[in-house]
């Protein structure tokens, strides 16, 4: 008998060893250490749980120490943090198994890291929804939050969201497989309340590897129970699914009086809140044959679950079928009439109803959504949910939200996100998109006939890109049944039909569309915009049409029916844009290609304004002013008629304004100068368009004309603004933002968590301030400037965006210093193309560099 004990004590030190191995195998366990440096990684020396560094998930933040007098006595993994001061969303992506179940435990450890004794408050999102707020009250103290989820999708997104009450941080990220078997609820997920190891012997918390599960539980109890405890292993052969701790389950109390009930309560904050209680039982007294433990359970004094007959060092867990709401929870433990033994109890667990409400994006448009990220290597900020919540929307997307169903990803603009290579074919598995917008950008290739799998696509936008070949069938019959607007521009080498002519070509330097130097673009500008000026004022030259009324213009030799018009336009076959103003589409009348701007009766614009536009470009003639061909007005249907410009719209501001300052008499002025309103033709003139809402100087000589505001946001001068007085120095101030906008590459207004909206202008003052002009030019130039032009052409943008108008330059004198900048970067563009490879045949565009206009004051 000795023998059998010995061999039976030997096989369960054998199986307790095995079981410590296993464990320490933490097979499914991710632990991260925020902070830690990338591919580093340590065993903590209290849990033995290894933990790795977070960069492998997450593409933002800093990592960050506390200070060394708070790392006492805390676990090596809130040593290190990771630090938000920038964006408002940082989301750590997990990919993972749908339906699997995890506790996920986030954990943080303010410990002055960043000696500001800053305590911040923050969010925390698991995927679109809100987690919890994160409110930390002691620089000493670290913090815990605790769910159980089941995944919907083979993903997860832990997010951290700055509320504007200081800088969010995480130390440590922990996720735990559990059994699916376990924590069953009705529908949603479970955040952590309390969890108590009743009758503890250690009077300690605990948590791996003494739980296998790593959960962490906290002793507790009452004056009232009387806590005892076995040295026997309780669940020996490890078969239960909840795995509650042996260490836990070694120890339980009972009443003080043997024939009293065992009491506790629980008090939920919320009334509303809802929860699930789960208890845990073991039998630890070998109890003989004439000896009973039964007891039954109430929940505020109705039978909840009993009698209760537990299994000797066997656990047994107890718990809600459903959610226990009501805000007061009295429990009862009381023995049954033939019951020699009290009811006893080991450990519970108490967790609060989560409710998720906001479902994920459709997992199809999620996975496309991060390939096309992947193989373009986007630098986008896209992190976490793309369509929710919609308050942290992805740039670039749209979104629409089904009652009943996950968000679709509709809308996707890329342009200007220097893509690179062919199409992604993910593109076809975000199958509700009806918009793409592929444009100002290098992609290169022939376009591909599966974007016409696309069913739902209403716009494909692929202009100014270095694409090849013919353009689809597929897509240009959707074009042509008018089920989708397509625009191509800008690809010289992309045609309509499979006979596309192959052009021999030169290697050659357009001023306005290189790419090489933002001031060859000015040289463009300059040239352009100030060609063949007659004398400077006062003694110059005045367009006589510029001093005929309105009243006496003859406009029915210009006028056009809506039959017409349709006729003209192919019944509006090929789209070229769209504006506040409406459709624009491609016409030709005779020989001569035309663009039709049709008024959209939703327009912003209205009657007014239309009769205003064909006035005016009846009455002023100027080579960098759009030519209007004619006009429709008849009923509903009106249209402006302009001359054709291939190359659309170049979104720099180029030439015009003087003639319509200095040339007019009256002077006129736009009051809607901005980069749309230029339009480009096919030797790269610039024009200035959209006249609907400029206005002429009733008196030669007059200072200013009183007005109801008109003009956009961003470009509309301050001073006109406040007053109401327009002036021809209030174009001048459009277009110095123009000009910056040209120079940044930053947008007219930019958006920050920081700053909120700022400004180019704002922005490049704080740059000038540093005496940082590498870095104010658009970063995209690589450099390639001359410096001193640089500095030249943002004083010049400077000078006319001042707040006041007095302090503006005028336009002739805009033109003549940017002749200066130009003279600067042609010096440097010939010593370049002398010295560049001979092979390469060049050609250059000649502009006007002299000027007798009197220099600008610098």
């Amino acid at each position: 008998m000795e023998m059998f004990q010995r061999f039976a004590l030997l096989c369960l030190c054998i199986f307790h060893l095995a079981a410590l191995v296993c464990a320490q195998d933490q097979a499914g366990f991710i632990s991260l250490d925020c902070g830690l440096p990338k591919d580093s990684s340590y065993t903590e020396t209290s849990t033995k749980l290894r933990y790795t560094s977070d960069a492998n998930y997450i593409e933002t933040g800093l990592p960050k120490s506390i200070l060394l007098q708070y790392r006492r006595m805390k676990q090596q993994q809130v040593w290190s943090l990771r630090s938000f001061p920038d964006g408002i969303r940082n989301c750590y992506r997990f990919n993972l198994t749908r339906n699997t179940k995890y506790l996920i435990r986030a954990t943080f450890m303010y410990g002055n890291y960043d000696e500001q004794n800053n305590l911040p408050e923050f969010d925390v999102h698991l995927g679109p929804n809100l987690w919890g707020t994160i409110k930390i009250e002691n620089v000493s103290v670290d913090y815990s939050v605790e769910i159980i989820h089941v995944l919907s999708s083979d993903y997860l997104s832990v997010c951290i969201v700055n509320t504007n009450k200081g800088t969010p941080f995480i130390s440590a990220l922990e996720l735990r497989p559990l059994d699916n078997n376990t924590y069953i609820t009705q529908t949603d997920s479970l955040e952590l309340s309390i969890r108590l190891d009743v009758g503890s012997t250690s009077n300690a918390t605990f948590r791996y590897i003494d739980d296998a599960y790593d959960r962490v539980w906290w002793p507790y109890d009452l004056d009232e129970w009387e806590p005892f405890s076995t040295s026997e292993a309780v669940d020996a052969d490890g078969s239960k699914n909840f795995k509650p701790p042996p260490r836990a389950m070694k120890s339980a109390v009972r009443p003080v009086n043997a024939s009293n009930s065992l009491d506790f309560s629980i008090n939920a904050s919320d009334p509303t809140s809802q929860l699930y209680v789960y208890m845990h039982f073991a039998e630890i007294e070998e109890l003989k044959a004439n000896e009973s433990r039964l007891f039954n359970i109430t929940w505020n004094g109705n039978l909840w679950y009993g009698p209760l007959k537990l299994n000797y060092l066997s656990s047994t867990t107890v718990f809600s079928q459903s959610a226990m709401s009501g805000g007061q929870y009295n429990f009862s433990l009381i023995k049954t009439g033939n019951s020699t033994h009290p009811p006893i109890i080991n450990a519970i667990e108490i967790y609060e109803v989560k409710e998720f409400s906001q479902s994920q994006t459709d997992e199809q448009d999620v996975d496309a959504i991060m390939n096309i990220k992947s193989f373009y290597g986007l630098k986008k900020n896209w992190q976490g949910d793309p369509c929710a919540p919609q308050d942290y929307l992805w740039e670039g997307l749209n979104c629409s939200y089904p009652d009943d169903d996950s968000p679709r990803i509709t809308s996707l603009n890329l342009s200007a996100s220097e893509l690179t290579g062919g199409f992604a074919h993910y593109l076809t598995n975000l199958t509700m998109l009806t918009s793409l917008d592929l444009s100002n950008n290098n992609l290169t290739g022939p376009v591909p006939k599966f974007l016409s799998q696309l069913s739902s696509l209403k716009f494909l936008n692929l202009a100014r890109n270095k694409l090849t070949g013919p353009l689809p069938v597929e897509l240009l019959e959707k074009q042509e049944n008018n089920t989708l607007e397509l625009r191509f521009d800008g690809n010289p080498d992309l045609c309509r039909s499979a006979s596309c002519k192959k052009e021999k070509k030169k290697f050659v330097v357009p001023l306005v569309a290189s790419v090489a130097s933002v001031f060859v673009v000015l040289a463009a500008l300059i040239g352009l915009w100030s060609l063949k000026r007659k004398k400077q004022l006062p003694g110059r030259k005045v367009d006589a049409n510029c001093n005929r009324s309105y009243e006496s213009l003859d406009l029915s030799s210009r006028q056009f029916t809506y039959s017409e018009v349709l006729r003209m336009t192919n019944n509006f076959e090929r789209v070229l844009g769209k504006g506040g103003f409406g459709t624009v589409y491609h016409g030709k009348l005779d020989n001569d290609e035309v663009a039709v701007k049709m008024l959209s009766p939703s327009s912003s614009q209205g009657y007014k304004q239309f009769q205003a536009e064909v006035k005016l470009l009846l009455r002023v003639h100027h080579r960098n002013l759009t030519t209007l061909v004619g006009y429709c007005d008849e009923g509903t249907n009106m249209a402006l008629i302009y001359e054709y410009m291939a190359n659309g719209n170049l979104e720099e501001h180029l030439s015009g304004l003087e003639y319509l300052h200095q040339g007019c008499k009256p002077p006129i002025v736009h009051r809607d100068v901005k980069s749309t309103n230029i339009l480009i033709n096919e030797k790269f003139q610039a024009k200035l368009a959209d006249f609907g809402l400029s206005r002429v100087f009733p008196v030669e000589g007059g200072t200013h004309v009183s007005t109801t505001i008109a003009g956009t946001p961003g470009y509309l001068d301050p001073e006109y603004y406040i007053s109401n007085r327009l002036t021809e120095k209030s174009d001048v101030y459009s277009f110095g933002v123009v000009l910056l906008e040209i120079i940044t590459g930053h947008p007219v207004i930019s958006k920050s968590a920081e700053n909120g909206h700022t400004h180019v202008a704002q922005w490049v003052s704080s740059m000038l301030d540093k005496g940082d002009i590498r870095s104010t030019v658009d970063p995209r130039l690589k450099g390639d400037f001359d410096i001193n032009a640089a500095w030249k052409a943002v004083e010049i943008a400077m000078a006319c965006v001042s707040s006041t108008a007095n302090r503006r330059p005028f336009m002739n004198q805009v033109v003549m210093e940017l002749n200066d900048c130009l003279a600067m970067e042609a010096a440097q563009k010939k010593e370049s193309i002398t010295t560049s490879d001979s092979n390469n045949s060049v050609e250059m565009i000649t502009v006007n560099l002299h000027t007798e206009l009197s220099p600008l004051a610098r």
